[in-house]
């Protein structure tokens, strides 16, 4: 019987902190998810001068307002509108071939367009000083 409660007190006391409103913290790739989903949006509606304001400080300190919003105005816009977007995968890491020592998540879509195609979004939220997850990499290639 000393068995059995014990195993009951172990099973209240895990479930605890989601019974006083304490879930868990999420994953940083949900977290980072999230984040490149909003300025996904941005993105899809054309704003593109409002996606290099929400990204990452590495971001901006990468490329220029003007110059992002030229070449994603290039890359964007003969594709058409978004038709259809399916997560791949996503993967954390702490090092980055050319980027300084963080947290990032790496994620990756199937991304179909109205009028060019089928193409491979990778997009990288990083989790700035803030403690906050803001994209600091974009790029899109045609897909296979």
């Amino acid at each position: 019987m000393s068995r059995w409660i014990g195993g009951v007190l172990l099973l209240a006391l895990a479930c605890a902190p989601a019974a006083l409103g304490h879930a868990p913290d999420p994953k940083p790739e949900t977290l980072a998810q999230s984040a490149a989903e909003s300025w996904l949006a941005l993105v899809d509606a054309g704003s593109h001068g409002e996606s290099w304001d929400s990204a990452a400080e590495l971001f901006k300190k990468s490329v220029t307002r003007p110059q992002w919003v030229d070449w994603l105005t290039k890359a964007r816009t003969p594709l058409g509108r978004l038709a259809s977007r399916k997560l791949q995968g996503a993967r954390y890491q702490t090092d980055l071939p050319g980027a300084p020592s963080g947290e990032y998540v790496t994620i990756a879509y199937d991304t179909t367009f109205a009028d060019g195609g089928a193409a491979v979004e990778t997009i990288t939220p990083m989790k700035d000083p803030d403690g906050a997850w803001r994209v600091s990499g974009y790029f899109i290639r045609p897909a296979k």
